[in-house]
């Protein structure tokens, strides 16, 4: 009986509190705050690559020009913090057609580059040391966190316009937020790789290859108003 009498408890206070949520009058809406700005910054991911059919031979050969390359960054006045090697692999490959297995070897290297000015001359440089690949250029801006921090409140502020919208004709004040969920997303634009590439092999190009436009911060968020 007490067994009976505890689980009729439980039900009526589960069915009293669902009941005094859903009395709750409230509005969720999605907001979105954007800010554009000029980057000053470029993440230039590169790597090197060495075939021969030995492997012993690939490797020397592929530290000796990574070697040329480190000491080239070094004297580009590049700071030792802001350059990295992700990547060193060493995969052999069979040749179908010769019937035989060659080797590449592979080393990439990650380089912040905090003055745009410089990016044609460095590219130049590490070409002509040996880099003969170009995996990413991604544009960055040195003060990241503070313009996400503001996209953020714009996206509050947006989702708060919204809000008054809604319940404008229907005689309602917007209240307090009670929950505020972030739907942000880490978005960088970047430039078309492929055609930075082949501007990059060709002598004939112009000196500015690089068009560095402009970054959008981007934060969405969703959030319920009670409402008055």
């Amino acid at each position: 009986m007490k067994k009976v009498l505890f689980m009729l408890t439980v039900m009526f206070m589960t069915m009293s509190y669902s009941q005094e949520i859903k009395q709750v009058p409230m509005i969720t809406v999605s907001g979105e705050g954007k800010i554009k700005v000029a980057p000053d910054q470029v993440l230039i991911a590169i790597s090197l690559e060495t075939k021969g059919s030995k492997a012993d031979d690939v490797k020397r050969e592929n530290d000796k020009k990574i070697d040329a390359v480190l000491k080239f960054i070094k004297k580009a006045s590049i700071a030792k913090e802001d350059f990295q090697t992700q990547r060193i692999s060493l995969n052999p490959n069979y040749d179908f057609a010769k019937k035989k297995y060659n080797y590449i070897a592979t080393q990439s290297i990650q380089i912040l580059l905090k003055d745009l000015s410089k990016y044609d001359e460095l590219m130049e440089g590490l070409i002509s040391e040996g880099i003969n690949k170009i995996d990413n250029v991604e544009f960055k801006s040195s003060k990241m966190v503070q313009l996400q921090s503001e996209a953020r409140k714009l996206a509050i502020k947006d989702a708060k316009s919204k809000a008054d919208d809604f319940v404008s004709v229907l005689n309602q004040k917007v209240g307090k937020a009670i929950l505020i969920s972030d739907n942000s997303q880490s978005y960088n634009p970047r430039p078309v790789l492929y055609a930075m590439k082949s501007m990059a092999m060709d002598e004939s190009a112009p000196r500015e290859t690089l068009a560095a436009g402009e970054i959008e911060i981007t934060a969405n968020v969703s959030v319920s108003f009670i409402l008055e």
